[in-house]
């Protein structure tokens, strides 16, 4: 729909009005979550996430912390700003990160019931272990797993560099298949 893209066009170009994420979550079960991810209204790549257990920005913190099991638990959906200006002290420590991003990997704000929520590689079947509250990209190759996520993850930070803008949201939404 072009009023959910605002001014952007369909394809993945420079948008005045910021870059625009949304996260549809298509499958869950007990241990994680698989997604598609678009950028601008283009599909980019699939994600991971642990367990969708429900949770949604207009919860109270209390609801929150009471349905969230550390670590298995996939953010609230809602919309969030992320920024690609905080250094991150566990991903600053790889070659890859450094090299990509200098450690500064996309980072969520202001997720309710949640700190350091990052867009990051985690490649694997037991990718779903990796991710812990945050956002794993690549391609779902396998089941409960993404592969290719390096390769992923350096063109997803170079198209938001690209933009230009401190103006980046990410949507997250659950359309499960029936």
């Amino acid at each position: 729909m072009l009023s959910d893209i605002g001014s952007c066009m369909l394809e993945s170009i420079k948008c005045s009005s910021g870059v625009k994420m949304k996260l549809e979550r298509i499958f869950t079960c007990d241990t994680y979550t698989i997604g598609k991810l678009y950028v601008n209204g283009t599909y980019f790549c699939d994600t991971l996430e642990d367990a969708d257990r429900g949770l949604d920005d207009s919860m109270s913190l209390s609801e929150i912390k009471k349905k969230k099991v550390y670590g298995k638990t996939a953010i609230p959906t809602g919309t969030y700003d992320i920024t690609l200006d905080v250094m991150s002290p566990k991903f600053s420590k790889y070659d890859f990160y450094m090299k990509v991003c200098n450690g500064k990997v996309p980072r969520l704000l202001n997720v309710k019931g949640y700190e350091g929520i990052l867009i990051h590689v985690a490649d694997g079947y037991k990718g779903a272990d990796l991710v812990l509250g945050c956002i794993g990209i690549g391609k779902n190759t396998i089941k409960g797993g993404l592969t290719d996520g390096k390769n992923v993850f350096t063109k997803l930070y170079e198209k938001l560099k690209s933009y230009n803008t401190k103006n980046i949201k990410i949507e997250i939404y659950a359309k499960y298949r029936k």
